[in-house]
């Protein structure tokens, strides 16, 4: 079953997602970038969902969409917490981004990892349909 984070009916009564939230008490923080022609030209209106599997469940952790410089900031998931300072490889909880632009017919799916503190910037590079129906010359 699918169930937003902020299902706190159903979630609270779900011994895996507690246990996944008692796990990860800290934040993570993303930012997602979507652009084409080699970052040069923003995508506005990429539709961005966060989410991850926990028991039998997919959890939507974060929706919405890339604004006119094709961002999204400020994206808040679960992280555990960072033991020592001096960690080389600290935990992180992996997760899926998803990302979806009507226009150019682009579904694609990233797997992403986070840790407690940590921003991640998530590029998404969109290539345009250049496949169109050419006129007699060619052109």
């Amino acid at each position: 079953m699918t169930i937003k984070s902020t299902d706190t009916k159903l979630l609270n009564n779900d011994v895996d997602y507690q246990t996944f939230i008692s796990n990860n008490p800290s934040k993570a923080f993303v930012k997602v970038r979507a652009s084409s022609i080699n970052e040069a030209l923003p995508i506005k209106d990429v539709s961005v969902s966060i989410s991850k599997e926990i028991g039998n469940n997919t959890i939507i952790f974060f929706e919405g969409k890339t604004d006119e410089s094709g961002m999204i900031n400020d994206i808040t998931l679960p992280a555990p917490i960072r033991v020592k300072t001096n960690e080389e490889v600290p935990e992180f909880t992996k997760y899926n981004l998803n990302a979806t632009y009507q226009k150019e017919n682009f579904n694609k799916t990233y797997p992403i990892s986070v840790c407690c503190g940590v921003t991640i910037l998530q590029h998404i590079n969109i290539t345009p349909n250049i496949y169109q129906e050419r006129n007699y010359y060619g052109y």
